[in-house]
């Protein structure tokens, strides 16, 4: 499959009615928080209201929500540019090198409480902090959160698309190994079939091999493929900004039968995570049903190793890590449409790593895989899908 047809073969972007659509549940929850504003920054937030995506830096720009108008902020010399985004309609208001956008965004919102995107960087808060005061300022988490954690079917086919894609990258490179090639190359072999198959590049990528692969994160230095090494190659896409975020392990070469018992207690781990994440189940609840299969085959118990070092998944959509979490603590209850990452990673410190994910979906008769797992470590790949 070509880039080109891949792109063609993409679901529809998010619209504008889908849109319009945010932005009233958006003003429906301010009214119940009887907010009067929202302050959202150059965030996925700002992307996911109003379809403009813009990287941050240190000069504001993003869009305050009231419920009667959208004002957007932007510096004066980059009006044409944000004026050419916004689909969204509202008015654009600019600034200049040597004026106060914080001052600009008090006088537009007047006497309204104001909740802040959460994502907004601590500088900023304290330069509105300066301009409205505390006593009007809040968090706008507890308004964006519930409503970017319960997916539409538009953005759940956005992340199906994007996870097709990295599955089938995953299964390339594996077929691509060989002995003496580099994490770094494998790392670049990845980046370019992303991109051949329409997604973009990674949006992140971590090749590990050995005992490199006991570091869940990978590790700083690049090293050489060996005969008999575990290999975890854990890497995503993001089509319309949706991204993927798919983790495959097994080896090259011979398995030893101590590595083969753990990727075995790994995949019973993530399957009784699944059975767990059922409507209304609550995130925590999901954690600890992979806790237990894993303390049932003598790892953990809790955090210790060998074990499972971190929590059993994250929130995915517009960000790789998003909320709510499966992890101990979170008493979100589960509901449809939120999308879920399913890793509850097995560290044998020093020796190796073994990291199943994939991710899923709530619907009202359960969850539901994006991408199946692994099928066995000696053919991980066997019901993967062809893709295009």
């Amino acid at each position: 499959m070509t880039a080109s047809s891949a792109r063609s073969s993409a679901p529809p972007p998010i619209g504008a009615e889908e849109r319009r659509r945010r932005i009233d549940a958006l003003r429906a929850a301010m009214d119940r928080a009887r907010i009067g504003a929202v302050l959202l920054g150059s965030t996925t937030s700002l992307r996911y209201f109003t379809g403009i995506a813009w990287s941050p830096s240190e000069r504001l720009c993003g869009a305050v929500v009231t419920n009667t108008r959208i004002d957007y902020v932007a510096p004066g010399f980059e009006r044409e540019k944000i004026a050419g985004l916004i689909s969204a309609p509202g008015e654009l208001l600019v600034w200049e090198e040597d004026e106060d956008p914080y001052a600009l965004i008090a006088d537009r919102v007047g006497a309204a409480d104001v909740a802040l995107d959460p994502d907004l960087p601590l500088f900023m808060y304290w330069r509105l902090r300066a301009s409205i005061g505390d006593a009007r300022l809040a968090d706008a988490a507890p308004l964006i959160g519930p409503l970017r954690a319960r997916k539409s079917p538009a953005e759940i086919a956005l992340m199906q698309h994007a996870k097709s894609i990295t599955l089938e990258t995953q299964r390339r490179a594996r077929s691509a190994l060989r002995e003496g090639v580099m994490a770094s190359e494998v790392a670049r072999f990845i980046d370019e079939t992303h991109r051949a198959l329409g997604g973009g590049g990674s949006s992140f990528c971590i090749v590990a091999f050995g005992a490199d692969t006991s570091l869940p994160h990978g590790p700083e230095k690049d090293r050489a493929l060996r005969q008999n090494d575990v290999v975890l190659i854990d890497t995503g896409c993001r089509v319309d900004g949706y991204n993927s975020d798919i983790t495959r392990t097994y080896v090259f070469g011979e398995p030893t039968a101590k590595f083969r018992a753990a990727w075995d207690a790994e995949k019973e781990a993530q399957a009784a995570a699944f059975e767990a994440a059922r409507r209304g189940a609550l995130c925590e609840s999901v954690d600890a049903a992979a806790r237990r299969s894993l303390e049932r085959r003598g790892f953990g118990p809790g955090y210790a190793l060998p074990g499972l070092p971190h929590r059993t998944g994250h929130g995915i959509g517009l960000d790789i890590h998003e909320s709510p979490n499966l992890v101990r603590g979170d008493r979100t209850p589960l509901d449809i449409g939120m999308c879920f990452s399913n890793e509850p990673m097995i560290v044998v410190r020093g020796e190796f790593g073994v990291r199943h994910e994939d991710h899923f979906h709530i619907t009202a008769s359960g969850p539901q895989w994006f991408t199946e797992p692994a099928k066995s470590l000696d053919d991980p790949f066997a019901n993967a899908p062809a893709f295009g």
